[in-house]
C-alpha cells in the first residue's frame, strides 16, 4: 500500500503546478460540477472517448440542449444525435450507442442510470473508464478511473509496472488508499494534458521531477 502522506504530497504539488499552468478541469468534470447528474456524466463520458476535451464539452452541451434527459434522448433519431455531437470521434457509432443506452435504461432500469459497475458495463459501449466515472462523478461512489494519462503517469512515477489501463486499474486497487480513488482521475488527466504529457513531458515544470524515476520517458522538456 502506498504511503498516504506521500500521496497527499504528490496531490498537493501537482495541484499547485496545475494552478500555475492555468489548466482547466477535464470536460466531464466541468459538466458534472454543475449538478453531478449521472445521465450527463454517462453521456459526456461516452462522447469523450477518442475525442479532444474541448470538442467533448461543446458536443455534450449541444446534445443536452435538445436532450436534457434519457426520455428526450431516446426520442431523437440517430442521425440527429450524430450531427449534434459531430466532430466527436466515431460520432456515428456513438449516436447508435447513446440511443440504445437511453432505451435500455428507460425500459430495464426505470429510467435511472445504474449505480453498480456490473450493470453499467452491460450497457452498449460502456467500459471500465466510463462506468467508473459515472460512479465517481455521478454517484460519489469510490472507483478508480484509469485512462491513458493516469496509466502513463503512475507508471512513470513507479507506482505500478503495467502494460494496459485495465492492468493499472487492478494494481491501483491494491496499493492506493481508497480515499484517493475518486480524485485520482481528475487530477492526473489534467496533469497529463498540461505537464506530464504523453510525448516529451514538461519535467522542468513538475515539482516531483527530482524524485520521479521517469520510467519510460525518453525525451523531456
Amino acid at each position: 500500500m502506498l504511503d498516504e502522506k506521500y500521496i497527499e504530497n504528490i496531490f498537493e504539488s501537482f495541484t499547485l503546478a496545475l494552478a500555475k499552468a492555468g489548466a482547466p478541469l477535464p470536460s466531464v468534470s466541468q459538466i458534472a460540477e454543475k449538478d453531478n447528474n449521472p445521465y450527463r456524466v454517462l453521456v459526456s463520458t461516452l462522447i469523450s472517448l477518442r475525442t479532444k476535451d474541448e470538442v467533448t464539452l461543446a458536443s455534450s452541451l449541444r446534445l443536452f440542449a435538445i436532450a436534457p434527459d434519457l426520455k428526450s434522448l431516446s426520442e431523437l433519431d440517430e442521425e440527429t444525435i450524430a450531427e449534434t455531437i459531430k466532430p466527436a470521434g466515431f460520432y456515428k457509432r456513438k449516436a447508435v450507442q447513446l440511443k440504445n443506452i437511453a432505451k435500455i435504461i428507460l425500459q430495464e432500469h426505470d429510467g435511472i442510470v445504474p449505480n453498480d459497475m456490473d450493470t453499467l458495463l452491460s450497457l452498449p459501449g460502456v467500459g471500465i473508464k466510463t462506468a467508473s466515472l459515472v460512479l465517481n462523478l455521478g454517484y460519489g461512489i469510490d472507483a478508480i478511473c484509469v485512462d491513458c494519462h493516469v496509466h502513463e503517469i503512475v507508471n512513470r512515477l513507479g507506482w505500478v509496472n503495467t502494460k494496459t489501463p485495465e492492468e493499472t486499474e487492478k494494481e491501483l486497487r491494491k496499493i492506493l488508499p481508497k480515499r484517493f480513488w475518486i480524485s485520482l482521475n481528475e487530477l492526473l488527466v489534467r496533469y497529463g494534458q498540461k505537464i506530464c504529457t504523453p510525448v516529451s513531458p514538461f519535467c522542468s515544470l513538475c515539482p516531483e521531477s527530482g524524485r520521479c524515476p521517469k520510467n519510460g520517458v525518453q525525451r523531456m522538456r
